[in-house]
């Protein structure tokens, strides 16, 4: 059974409609599910930001690196 669909309106720059039925008609999916699948992108991206584990690293390393002057600086 297909997913209940509500019709909605909205707007967009020529542009960005011109680029997403773009890539409707070179993936020959319809511009909805195009535009779908963008909208689930965001909001997957919202709520959970991924961060790569390397950037991560990094990041943990440089606060244990930096840790004295962050006490510093908290004060």
């Amino acid at each position: 059974m297909a997913a209940k669909r509500e019709k909605f309106s909205s707007q967009a720059t020529p542009e960005l409609l011109s680029k997403m039925r773009e890539i409707a008609r070179n993936d020959g999916r319809h511009f909805q599910a195009v535009l779908e699948d963008a909208m689930i992108s965001y909001i997957e991206g919202r709520e959970s930001p991924n961060v790569r584990p390397e950037v991560m690293a990094h990041f943990r390393a440089s606060v244990e690196r930096n840790r004295r002057l962050l006490e510093l600086l908290a004060k």
